[in-house]
């Protein structure tokens, strides 16, 4: 195996992994669960498709993104009579904590296929690593619940580990720094928001967007599946529309296709491109 540096493998060393949405939690239902719930409280009710708007950014940035939306600004201005203001992200983050801790560890369940993707990808000496929008606090509670249903990456960085959150480069280089992958073109990061690619992209590793199982779909598995070929279809097309756009080099339905997706950018670093 070559060094842990893999600046002389020519190949993918370690693949960076979102959390919810993208590894477990299909649909990424916890945090929107909880942002719902958190304006439901205090008096300025939102719809789970605004809740979603930010997502992917450090929960705290993702509360003031939703406060600055002209729609959740106005509703919020007449509702308290007066603007937004910093207070008022403090407030609702401290509201908002204990929310997600009740509801992160129930959707801790692995997205299907994804357990036996990286289990090939640790077979091949890739490292598995990860980061999220989550502090470490919450990620205390999800750790366990995820590893104890078989998902457990080498290294995890949470939103508090590092100054700048998404579209930052810094967490995503955090991991690559503590797995000992210093160069980030032998890096992958797997991501279901376009925060999340814009992380990877500035870092300048290779992104895959993850489509069907993340935010842009927003359904558990099982209205997933619920819904007509039409729908799922039509789900789908905008989905990837929103990644691509967003700059992924490849997107998929599910982070389940990342060893298919690791063998076409390690073809591509054999010709000679780079992300």
């Amino acid at each position: 195996m070559d060094d842990k540096t893999g600046l002389d493998s020519g190949a993918i060393r370690a693949v960076i992994f979102d959390w919810a949405g993208t590894t477990v939690d299909f649909g990424s239902l916890a945090p929107t669960s909880a942002l719902v719930e958190v304006f439901h409280r205090a008096g300025v009710p939102i719809t789970a498709a605004e809740a979603r708007g930010a997502m992917g950014r450090n929960k705290r940035d993702h509360l003031r993104d939703l406060l600055n939306d002209p729609g959740i600004h106005t509703r919020w201005t007449l509702a308290r009579n007066a603007d937004p203001a910093e207070s008022d992200v403090d407030d609702l983050y401290r509201a908002f904590l204990p929310l997600q801790e009740e509801s992160i560890a129930k959707h801790a369940t692995p997205i299907p296929g994804v357990i036996e993707a990286v289990a090939i990808l640790r077979e091949r000496g890739i490292f598995i690593g990860s980061n999220t929008g989550y502090n470490r606090h919450l990620m205390s509670l999800l750790l366990p619940a995820a590893g104890a249903l078989g998902y457990a990456p080498d290294v995890v960085v949470t939103s508090d580990d590092n100054e700048n959150g998404r579209p930052s480069p810094d967490m995503a280089l955090a991991v690559a720094a503590k797995l000992g992958v210093f160069n980030p073109t032998l890096c992958v990061k797997v991501d279901d928001t376009p925060a999340g690619i814009s992380e990877g992209l500035n870092a300048g590793m290779w992104t895959v967007g993850v489509a069907v199982t993340g935010n842009a779909n927003g359904r558990s598995l099982e209205s997933w599946m619920q819904l007509s070929d039409e729908q799922r279809a039509e789900v789908r097309r905008g989905a990837h529309a929103e990644l691509t756009e967003a700059g992924a080099h490849v997107v998929v339905d599910t982070a389940a296709s990342i060893v298919e997706v690791v063998d076409q950018f390690n073809q591509g670093l054999r010709s000679g491109l780079l992300p």
